[in-house]
């Protein structure tokens, strides 16, 4: 889902580190998942996950032995709209109670041209996980913060189909057509901080 924030496009497992490859956290404060979706069949709406957590290992000399994982936090969904969030919480769509978080989990790093990776993984929303393919750019080089820092960037962009995941909800309008499509497009834009570094204040 602008998504899939995480997130979170995501509580995370433990990701061993790779020979020759540096860990680093989501900076969640720096990081955005966003997600499209046609309302009407006339518009679009954007909405965002405020938190989105995570890990990857990246491997510069090799990025197809790099690993993902990610979380995104259901209930920091932010359309702009809090009646409309809400519906979005409630069981007709996330059912955020019970399903807290979304979650992401590469599976395979392919190289996609200069400067562009496809990660495949797994992708769980509403207790459903199925396979996904992020179109990735980046990662950037590493930049030191004014704290002193390391940190690297990248964007990720996939689309889903919601119904796959068990958000079925929708309704007819009189002129034709339904409330919500079903084709959501999600866009990740993270800020990495080196794991080594982790433990430095940030600002």
């Amino acid at each position: 889902m602008r998504l899939f924030s995480t997130a979170t496009f995501l509580a995370l497992a433990a990701v061993p580190a790779l020979a020759g490859a540096a860990t680093y956290d989501i900076d969640s404060a720096h990081s955005a998942a966003t997600f499209t979706v046609r309302h009407l069949m006339v518009s679009n709406v954007r909405g965002e996950f405020g938190k989105t957590t995570g890990t990857v290992v990246y491997d510069e000399k090799d990025p197809t032995k790099s690993t993902v994982e990610a979380t995104i936090d259901v209930s920091t969904i932010n359309t702009r709209d809090p009646k409309r969030d809400g519906h979005l919480k409630s069981p007709d769509f996330f059912d955020a109670e019970k399903f807290p978080t979304i979650t992401f989990k590469s599976t395979k790093v392919e190289k996609a041209g200069q400067g562009k990776l496809k990660v495949l993984g797994n992708l769980t929303i509403h207790g459903v996980t199925k396979p996904v393919t992020l179109d990735v750019e980046g990662p950037s080089g590493e930049v030191k913060d004014p704290w002193g820092n390391t940190k690297v960037g990248a964007a990720a962009t996939t689309k889903i189909n919601r119904t796959d995941f068990g958000l079925k909800w929708n309704a007819p309008v009189p002129t034709g057509g339904v409330v919500v499509g079903e084709e959501v497009t999600i866009n990740l834009e993270v800020e990495l901080l080196k794991k080594a570094e982790a433990a430095v204040a940030d600002k």
